[in-house]
């Protein structure tokens, strides 16, 4: 892989990163003014304007309902829908980042489900991450101490969807057709969101409404759609360390926009989840790293002997 390559991937994973985090915070500012179901809902609505982008010249638009894999399509589908319902209303009952260090633990989730569903095996490394993980989320939550709500909840209940949502992604390794990978996260939330909200469903009131609901629900598709881009151009384990940089956003949304600061034994906390997933990050970085140098030695000591090889040259003319 090109050093461009690699550079264009991990750059389009922070933008995406950064689009999610803006969207995260026009959800929270929908806070007390529309059903969290219909904000999740916009997603997928406003989503729809980013197909004739994606579809190649020689596709239709049927291919976002005719993926190759209809199990994988659907259950990724599912995780999305919950993911973002979840995910809205996590956000709208906590702060910023004590809702994203939640939502942090999806990488420990998803070596959990890759040991149990997809039987994988997984060094002590990933093992001492998942348990650092989890220190770091009791540290944020300190039950006991302090009152839990439902947004603590969602919060993990996203983190598990997406999560999921990984696993479904690395199920479908053979879909090719962009619009039904894309088209998986717009009708989860089109769907399940869309039912949900049902008659509880409010028309935004002011101008200003509409500027959060199409803020957050064309910024959360656009992430998703950068993020397919990013894994195209970069390893899984490149494009996922930049997920760290959506905690600045968060405190910096928290702190200018929304006026909840940190106490201390949160930020502890947050510290100790990104600390457990960066270890994981080396994990797969050194695991990607020693691969590739088994691969080089395997093709040295058992070079492909050539075409001719072994052929008589042809007689001089």
């Amino acid at each position: 892989m090109g050093f461009k390559a690699l550079f264009s991937g991990m750059a389009l994973a922070f933008t995406a990163y950064a689009l999610f985090s803006i969207s995260d915070a026009f959800s929270k500012l929908l806070a007390g003014s529309l059903n969290p179901f219909e904000v999740a809902f916009s997603s997928g609505v406003f989503g729809l304007l980013l197909l004739p982008f994606v579809r190649k010249p020689h596709e239709s638009y049927l291919d976002v309902f005719r993926p190759r894999q209809r199990a994988t399509w659907v259950l990724r589908a599912a995780c999305v829908f919950v993911a973002t319902a979840a995910s809205v209303k996590a956000f709208m009952l906590l702060s910023m980042p004590e809702a994203l260090s939640l939502m942090f633990l999806m990488p420990l989730f998803v070596t959990i489900l890759s040991v149990t569903l997809l039987k994988e095996k997984v060094a002590a490394w990933a093992w001492l991450a998942v348990i650092l993980g989890f220190v770091g989320v009791l540290i944020v939550l300190r039950p006991g101490v302090r009152p839990l709500n439902l947004g603590h909840l969602c919060a993990l209940t996203a983190a598990f969807a997406n999560a999921g949502s990984v696993i479904a992604y690395r199920l479908s390794s053979a879909e090719t057709v962009r619009l039904s990978l894309l088209g998986s996260s717009l009708v989860g939330p089109l769907v399940g969101d869309g039912l949900l909200m049902g008659l509880n469903a409010t028309w935004p009131a002011t101008a200003q409404a509409w500027i959060y609901l199409f803020g957050y629900g064309f910024l959360a598709a656009l992430g998703q759609l950068l993020m397919m881009l990013a894994t195209a151009r970069a390893p899984a384990n490149r494009v996922a360390l930049p997920q760290y940089s959506q905690m600045v956003w968060a405190v910096a949304f928290s702190y200018l926009l929304f006026h909840q600061p940190l106490d201390g034994w949160t930020f502890v906390g947050i510290v100790v989840l990104t600390a457990s997933g960066l270890l994981n990050w080396v994990r797969q970085r050194l695991q990607h790293e020693r691969l590739a140098i088994e691969a080089r030695l395997h093709r040295w000591e058992h070079p492909t002997p050539h075409p001719t090889a072994g052929q008589a040259s042809p007689p001089p003319r």
